[in-house]
């Protein structure tokens, strides 16, 4: 192998090289001068880095040093071989100082190398380039010195550069991953004594050293593998086993293993360190939120102990605590997050960090499990509060339309309108119980959780502001209670004049009803009532019957009397000055009137027809002989009832109405001209056979 480096990287012209093997197994170091002038103190700081590559056993073997000064003035040349003199005199075995052609051949009387030698402490000798295969064999030559070694200066000094960079980051990344781990290690015990600086990052990036490395190791020996396999030609760079002595191979192996060491070191650092960072970071979140919680979360709750004292009052409570639960809303998302964040550290936790994370686990559900239930809370006495003030506003809303109904006048039409309007108002109240009872029972719930309020608010007094809302309600169910109950009593006198105005009604009608009674019997008295008997026995019987039916229409007569009275009676009472028995009075008394002057008419003619078929019946006896009182009473009340037949009944008002109808009073009549002449007949029988006799 061989090495090759420009130095500095800038000024490319001046190449040192370091070649191959000479003849002894040393290494060739070659030394291009050109024709500017060359810096001593360039070449002497060249040289020196060029000595500290090759391993002391390298070194051992000497040195063959090629100056080609065949661009070069022999100045130049004769004080780069004398500087070798002060700089790698021990090593260097031989110097070959190519030369021109022609340029020195005078010059070089002025200085002799070889009878130097002991002073300088090498050999130099003089050497054209095509001559140099003397000394050096042709595979370990370049091109520019007839040899057939293949050789990329360039490539080379890249490769040098990545390894002295791999081998200066890795170096240092080593230093400071040590320290980091010893640092890491020993603050391990006290955690809460660990330093600021704990948290010190590497100045370069492990991972990148360690491509770098990998990248310039898998260089080498593919490198390697092609030269052991005789490879070099194709413009390919040729390689020999002395690499793994110039570019150190072994010392990149080594500091990958110790890199790769320390960095798994690290990354379990890291890993600490990340744990620790994030238990931290979730730590001081918890705080946040527990601070929250039970800072500004638990004084807004506070603050919020009112009931209101209406609906509108009590929705607006309910409105500023969706607020409140929108706020809290965005810790106990968080919350949540830690929670998961949590769970999953300590499924993958250590045992030293379990208790701590358990511990700040618990005190977070608990402080949020605490307030959610606050807000919970406060939002069922809301709830309840808002219920409350609903129901107890529907019941006044009721009580007021109830009332206004109780404080309306009442002109009903009729009874039905009445019957209708009490149901109503039956059910109204009824609508007003049932709301009232829900009142009581939303009420009671509400005074019981407020009398559960004061327990989660932290141990404040809240006995004042209790005692104002329980107040409150009751002073609502109080109130509402009187109110109701001025609307019973009310509903009570409501009723009873009600029913007094149905009474009323009920006695107009059946008075109505009595005075169409009266007209019917009337009616029936004038077109019914007509015969007069065939004997004296039948007109007894009629006489009896219209006595009946005379009583029948006087007891129709007075209970219309006593219907009309009952109606002043309740006018009265209702105080309907404006209401009185209207034109059924009159009528009643009107048929009344004709009633009676009608029956006493029949009645009289009833009579009449008795004593007729009485002394007719007595006139017409067979066997037995006829009187003449008994003829003259047969022939004078005959002749009345006939004429009395044929006469109206006139009414108190002036008008007429004949007994049934003139064929019936024809039949009555003929009837009685029979009798009154079976009567004569045998009064001119009995002169004809007796002479007449008085009954005396």
């Amino acid at each position: 192998g061989y090495i090759t480096l420009i130095t500095p990287v800038k000024k490319r012209k001046k190449q040192r090289q370091m070649k191959c093997k000479d003849r002894r197994s040393g290494l060739i170091l070659t030394i291009p001068l050109c024709t500017e002038q060359t810096s001593m103190e360039e070449l002497s700081s060249t040289l020196d880095y060029l000595l500290s590559i090759p391993s002391e056993k390298c070194k051992a073997r000497g040195f063959t040093v090629i100056v080609d000064g065949r661009k070069s003035q022999w100045n130049v040349v004769k004080t780069v071989v004398l500087m070798l003199q002060n700089v790698i005199p021990a090593e260097v075995s031989l110097v070959c100082v190519v030369k021109p052609d022609e340029f020195w051949d005078k010059k070089v009387t002025h200085f002799c190398f070889w009878k130097e030698k002991d002073r300088l402490g090498f050999e130099v000798i003089l050497v054209s380039a095509n001559k140099l295969t003397r000394y050096i064999e042709p595979c370990q030559l370049t091109d520019e010195f007839g040899g057939s070694l293949q050789y990329d200066h360039m490539d080379w000094v890249n490769k040098r550069l990545v390894f002295e960079k791999f081998t200066k980051e890795s170096t240092s990344l080593l230093d400071e991953l040590a320290v980091i781990n010893e640092n890491e290690k020993a603050s391990q015990p006290d955690k809460a004594s660990r330093p600021s600086d704990s948290n010190a990052l590497p100045s370069f990036d492990p991972e990148t050293v360690l491509q770098t490395g990998h990248e310039l190791l898998s260089e080498l020996q593919q490198r390697r593998f092609n030269g052991s396999e005789g490879g070099g030609g194709g413009g390919g760079t040729a390689w020999s086993p002395m690499d793994d002595e110039l570019l150190a191979q072994p010392q990149v192996m080594k500091l990958l293993d110790s890199l790769r060491e320390q960095y798994t070191k690290y990354q379990e650092v890291c890993r600490q360190r990340s744990k620790r960072s994030q238990l931290e970071e979730i730590q001081t979140k918890v705080m946040q939120v527990v601070n929250w919680l039970e800072g500004p979360g638990t004084e807004q709750l506070r603050t919020q102990w009112g009931i209101g004292d209406s609906i509108r009052a009590s929705q607006a409570l309910l409105l500023k605590h969706e607020e409140i639960e929108s706020q809290h809303s965005e810790w106990f998302a968080v919350y949540v997050e830690l929670n998961q964040q949590m769970a999953a550290l300590l499924s993958a936790g250590d045992d030293e960090d379990l208790l701590e994370l358990k511990a700040l686990q618990q005190q977070l559900s608990d402080v949020c499990y605490r307030q959610a239930s606050q807000l919970e809370f406060r939002q069922n006495v809301l709830q309840s509060a808002h219920d409350f003030h609903g129901t107890a506003q529907d019941l006044s809303q009721q009580l007021d339309g109830l009332l206004g109904m109780l404080c309306a006048d009442v002109a009903p039409a009729d009874g039905a309108a009445i019957q209708q309007t009490l149901k109503h108002l039956e059910e109204k109240l009824k609508s007003v119980e049932g709301a009232l009872q829900s009142l009581r029972e939303k009420g009671q719930v509400l005074l019981e959780q407020i009398s559960n309020q004061s327990s989660w608010f932290y141990g404040k007094d809240m006995q004042i502001e209790n005692k104002e809302n329980i107040d409150h309600i009751h002073s609502i169910m109080e109130d509402m209670q009187l109110r109701k109950q001025r609307c019973e009593d009310m509903v009570d006198v409501r009723r009873l004049k009600m029913l007094q105005m149905v009474q009323l009604f009920k006695c107009e009608e059946d008075a109505s009803q009595a005075v169409e009674w009266l007209g019917e019997l009337l009616d029936a008295l004038l077109k019914t009532h007509i015969r007069l008997g065939d004997d004296s026995q039948e007109a007894k019987v009629l006489l009896e019957k219209h006595r009946k039916f005379v009583d029948v229409a006087q007891s129709t007569y007075d209970y219309g009397r006593q219907l009309l009275q009952a109606t002043v009676v309740l006018c009265q009472s209702l105080r309907c000055t404006t209401r009185s028995s209207g034109d059924t009075l009159p009528r009643l008394n009107r048929v009344w009137k004709q009633f009676t002057v009608t029956a006493d008419e029949r009645q009289h003619r009833l009579d009449m027809a008795s004593t007729f078929h009485t002394a007719a019946d007595r006139g017409s006896e067979p066997g037995e002989l006829l009187d003449v009182e008994v003829f003259e009473e047969v022939e004078t009340v005959g002749k009345a009832l006939l004429d009395r037949l044929t006469i109206p009944v006139i009414f108190p008002d002036g008008s007429e109405q004949f007994f049934g109808s003139p064929g019936d009073m024809a039949s009555s009549a003929e009837n009685i001209r029979d009798r009154m002449k079976l009567v004569e007949d045998k009064r001119l029988q009995q002169e004809e056979t007796f002479p007449f006799k008085s009954s005396t």
